[in-house]
């Protein structure tokens, strides 16, 4: 019997906590099970990890393998424990080294194929990372930029599990494959509107001002063509701009959306969810519960519900 351990992160919200994953290799019926609170997705990775290994040329052993994610109380989702199971597994078995893997997070969908592919919430993960003390984060390659926004912790971006087991002591060639990108693009310059465009309106501007410097909410009353609009989407321009630690709560829930990040915006952000937006949609969750809503994706910002008063 051999054990191995490395590290991923599981997520509630917007909060990362260190998950040790260890992989346990006896000699009974060959199986292979997770254990430890997995989502269905995590349960699939089962497939993705057998085949993902076989075509990166490191075969699992034949024998009885068991994955423990612990803490096993706390529930674990989606696919971005795949290259931590697969280290674990493969560290078992004597392919890779388990001191290197031991000290090192690894977060990470797998395709079939053995390339890495990008995972949303990658940024607060990164930051739980650091945050628990680790050195080294191993993340994919689409992640790259986003992750290394966090200080303090060494980033490495991988385009596949070959490039991984090889930092990790495997004697395999590297896949030679394109890196999976992130699905979605970031904005390369955001729209800076500015209230000194408004022409008339005083009396609105001046209530913006006041909002902005208080704190306060706000109730725009008039028909349509008003300027309500207008008006609403240029005030984040006149709020005090986010400090580096703001910016990065703000930041990280943008990155559990699986929108990509590439810098931090010192600019509050500016949600306008349509009147007719579900309540799952305004709050979160539905069919992922760790997706946020508009009201967490306007944090520290501005949202503006149009037409609210005939939802």
């Amino acid at each position: 019997m051999k054990t191995a351990r490395t590290w991923a992160v599981a997520l509630t919200g917007v909060d990362g906590h260190m998950v040790e994953v260890e992989a346990d290799i006896s000699n009974q019926t060959p199986d292979f099970k997770i254990i430890g609170l997995p989502d269905k997705a995590l349960g699939e990775a089962v497939q993705r990890v057998h085949n993902a290994c076989k075509n990166t040329q490191l075969d699992l052993p034949r024998r009885r393998l068991t994955v423990n994610l612990s803490p096993a109380s706390l529930p674990k989702q989606g696919a971005g424990f795949d290259l931590s199971i697969a280290v674990a597994a493969l560290a078992a078995g004597g392919a890779l080294s388990t001191r290197s893997i031991a000290g090192t997070v690894h977060l990470g969908e797998l395709g079939l194929d053995g390339r890495l592919r990008p995972v949303p919430g990658v940024l607060p993960s990164v930051f739980a990372a650091a945050r628990a003390g680790f050195d080294t984060v191993i993340v994919p390659w689409g992640n790259e930029a986003e992750a290394r926004l966090v200080p303090g912790i060494e980033v490495r971006a991988a385009a596949s599990l070959s490039q991984v087991a090889v930092w990790h002591g495997a004697e395999i060639d590297v896949l030679d494959a394109d890196p999976v990108a992130s699905a979605t693009l970031a904005p390369e310059h955001r729209e800076r509107l500015d209230l000194a465009d408004v022409v008339g309106q005083d009396e609105a501007v001046e209530a913006l001002i006041v909002a902005a410097a208080g704190g306060h909410h706000m109730l725009l009353s008039g028909p349509p063509g008003a300027g309500k609009t207008m008006l609403a989407r240029r005030l984040p321009g006149i709020l005090p701009s986010l400090s580096d630690d703001e910016a990065l709560e703000v930041a990280s829930i943008r990155s559990l959306t699986g929108d990509a990040v590439r810098a931090l915006d010192a600019t509050p952000p500016m949600e306008s969810p349509h009147h007719s937006a579900s309540v799952a949609a305004l709050v979160g969750g539905g069919t992922r519960s760790v997706r946020p809503g508009a009201i967490s994706r306007a944090h520290r910002g501005v949202l503006f519900l149009d037409e609210a008063s005939n939802a």
